[in-house]
């Protein structure tokens, strides 16, 4: 009764609290009720950082230690949040960091979570319900410790693989992002939590992010980047947009109209609100005319002066001020945030990191196993080193660098979870491990080590950060050079990689057996062990491909396309000239081998197609294409494979094949499944239509479709045609 008595006293104070009302009325009446220096101070964040110009450039950044990157970022972001305003029952808005787990959080210091593995290993898994569950456990992890936002997921594409964020997002392909995307985005807002999309849009590299211009044709922006977000805002519902630090054809994305409003709002259908990235904001009037609705992390543009003098000389009008709270308010209402006390509580470390370990075993790619070299008996030597570089090999691999880095709960070590493992597998095999020196200077030690061994794991990598590209495709701190010399001391010696992104492999005719294992966090050592020696058999794919030469990537001798060049604007320009050929339809546009193509990836185990069909044979390009094949597990043990469809368009300067449909198959020994994989023409991902400049909007074309079907980008040996008249 007086839980009743107050909520009604409440709603009478407070007519936005009326549950009756939609949300969207709930903010109306709210912002109604604000002064106008209210309705400013909800604006923007609450944040007292440095300025963004203060801060270190990118070559002082690149001479810091992870551990001073880390330090730096998180001096800068312990309190993310909006000031609540309690005469109105504004709660504090609390938003946190993703998208690989909750990262930095409004807190000090910020809170511990489930330390994920990496986006792009996520989508190495090329499993819809493996991204429900990931983002479960972020949406899970987010409410209990009291936030309102996740910033995340980010589906920017790898355009080339050396962008220092490639790890926060999932691939080159555009579909395969956006699946993963949406599925995540569904999984973190049944938790009544705002996902952000991020960073919108062509934010594929971080090389001068805050300066430079992205120039591109109209069908290459829709049909490759903009296609991910379009999934989020259609399939996923997703509550809210972070917008980029690049300029977009010479304008700042957070003053971009036509991709702000334009095509999120008025072609899509967005009914959330746009924030912009950490100081991406540049203006008062202008970004907020344009769509952006919220700046982080502070006041630096939207403050009292700024916007009441923009209001005072109408180059803002009261409206749009009014229009940016009702947009955020109004997702604040759907998710019940308003009624939410802050209440933090205890996350289940155990049970979330056991479906981490899950998660992880799904998504690492076999991406080499000659003579069957793996899986490893348990019991089939008296010893086992594993030798690498310290981040690799001394505590587990966490990876991924900048605001996003999640702090772990706990971590499991690569020599403790081998431990662990052996040990439930009645095994007394004496595991070790040797850390070379980033110098190389006891490579020699090294090599001892390994002849000294039943069998060697040799552990390498590449963890990226926010803020700077990678200077190349190559491992860091000459771990190439480690690894060659390595593979020429014990016959027995298997290489497991711990990627933020695909790497150059000079050494790769020297190994036996290579296990791409990406970043994978809290629960590494178990991770490695269970794939090492068979608990789990790996199941992943090549996300994004894998080059063999560094001459045959896209950017390659063309500074035009990265790292751009000033062209008389005062600031970089980087112009997508390839077009629609990037990633694996750069490979074959150009008819160039890769080293691993992208949907690529063995298992323990072996797999037949048989009984393809497609269904019909001609159409009007509206009605659903039915694809179906019988896989059988023709091995002697459990596995998974992946069916991939690919489209061949006939149009004009499109690319040879765009993947338009993935089911990942789970088979024990000897068992048969017919799946079915529907190409359906109206569906958001468009997957027979291109871009018509003067329709402006997508077509499909008549013409002489080419369905093909296989287990990768360059492996598919069942094909037919569909006729569209």
């Amino acid at each position: 009764m007086n839980k009743q008595h107050n909520d009604s006293e409440k709603n009478g104070q407070f007519p936005w609290m009326d549950k009756s009302l939609s949300p969207r009325e709930r903010a109306e009446k709210l912002v109604a009720a604000m002064t106008l220096e209210q309705k400013i101070a909800q604006l923007h964040g609450s944040m007292n950082t440095i300025n963004i110009y203060d801060m270190p450039s990118m070559d002082e950044m690149n001479e810091m230690s992870p551990e001073e990157q880390d330090q730096l970022m998180a001096q800068l972001q312990v309190q993310r949040h909006v000031k609540g305003i309690d005469e109105l029952g504004i709660p504090r808005f609390r938003i946190t960091n993703g998208p690989v787990g909750v990262g930095m959080g409004d807190g000090h210091p910020s809170p511990a979570a489930t330390a994920l593995p990496m986006s792009i290993g996520l989508a190495a898994g090329f499993d819809p319900e493996l991204a429900r569950e990931y983002g479960d456990i972020i949406g899970s992890e987010t409410a209990t410790l009291g936030q309102h936002v996740l910033e995340g997921p980010g589906v920017c594409l790898h355009r080339t693989p050396i962008a220092g964020r490639n790890f926060e997002y999932f691939s080159e392909d555009p579909y395969l992002s956006g699946v993963m995307g949406v599925e995540v985005t569904k999984a973190i807002q049944e938790h009544d939590v705002i996902a952000m999309g991020k960073h919108y849009v062509v934010n594929d590299q971080e090389y001068e992010r805050f300066r430079t211009s992205v120039e591109l044709d109209e069908h290459v922006l829709r049909e490759l980047y903009l296609l991910p977000f379009e999934m989020l805002v259609k399939d996923g519902d997703i509550a809210a947009i972070m917008s980029a630090y690049n300029r977009v054809r010479g304008v700042y994305a957070t003053e971009n109209r036509y991709i702000l409003n334009d095509i999120l709002r008025d072609e899509w259908g967005f009914e959330g609100y746009v924030q912009s990235d950490f100081w991406s904001c540049r203006s008062a009037a202008a970004s907020l005319n344009a769509g952006m609705d919220h700046e982080m992390p502070d006041a630096k543009w939207l403050n009292e002066t700024n916007v009441k003098n923009a209001l005072q000389d109408t180059s803002l009008e009261i409206q749009t001020v009014d229009r940016a709270l009702i947009r955020r308010y109004t997702q604040m209402f759907r998710f019940g945030q308003f009624e939410r006390p802050y209440n933090p509580g205890k996350i289940d470390a155990k049970a979330h990191g056991a479906i981490s370990r899950k998660i992880g075993s799904q998504m690492a790619i076999l991406l080499k196993n000659e003579d069957g070299m793996l899986p490893l008996d348990p019991k089939g030597y008296s010893s086992i080193v594993i030798i690498g570089q310290s981040e690799f090999v001394d505590d587990a691999c966490n990876g991924g660098g900048g605001s996003s880095k999640v702090t772990p709960l706990y971590t499991v070590p690569p020599v403790e979870g081998m431990q662990n493992v052996l040990q439930n597998l009645g095994s007394d095999t004496k595991v070790s491990k040797f850390t070379v020196a980033k110098d190389l200077s006891n490579l020699e030690e090294a090599k001892s080590a390994a002849a000294e061994a039943d069998m060697v794991i040799v552990m390498a990598g590449l963890v990226a950060s926010e803020g700077f590209d990678l200077p190349s495709p190559n491992m860091l701190n000459d771990q190439n050079r480690m690894v060659d010399e390595l593979l020429d001391i014990n016959a027995n010696t298997v290489v497991v990689m711990k990627d933020s992104s695909p790497v150059m492999m000079p050494w790769i005719s020297k190994a036996k057996a290579v296990l791409e294992a990406w970043n994978q966090g809290t629960e590494d050592g178990h991770v490695v062990a269970d794939l090492l020696f068979g608990v789990v058999n790996p199941s992943g794919k090549v996300p994004t491909t894998y080059a063999a030469s560094e001459d045959d990537l896209l950017y390659a001798n063309n500074p035009e396309r990265y790292p751009g060049t000033d062209e008389g604007n005062g600031f970089p320009v980087i112009r997508y000239s390839e077009g629609l050929n990037m990633g694996y339809r750069w490979f074959q546009s150009q008819g160039i081998k890769p080293l691993f193509p992208f949907g690529y990836g063995l298992s323990y185990t072996s797999f037949e197609l048989s009984g393809f069909s497609v269904t019909p044979s001609q159409t009007d390009g509206k009605s659903p294409i039915k694809v179906n094949v019988t896989v059988t597990n023709t091995g002697k043990v459990a596995g998974a494979e992946v069916v991939q469809v690919y489209l061949g368009i006939p149009v004009e300067g499109q690319p040879p094949k765009r993947l338009v449909g993935f089911q990942k198959v789970h088979l024990e020994s000897n068992e048969s499944r017919e799946i079915t994989i529907t190409i359906d023409p109206m569906a958001t991902n468009h997957p027979m239509g291109v871009w018509d400049y003067y329709k402006h909007d997508f077509v499909v074309k008549p013409g002489e479709y080419t369905v093909y079907l296989g287990t990768s980008s360059e492996d598919t040996p069942y094909k037919a045609t569909v006729v569209v008249e």
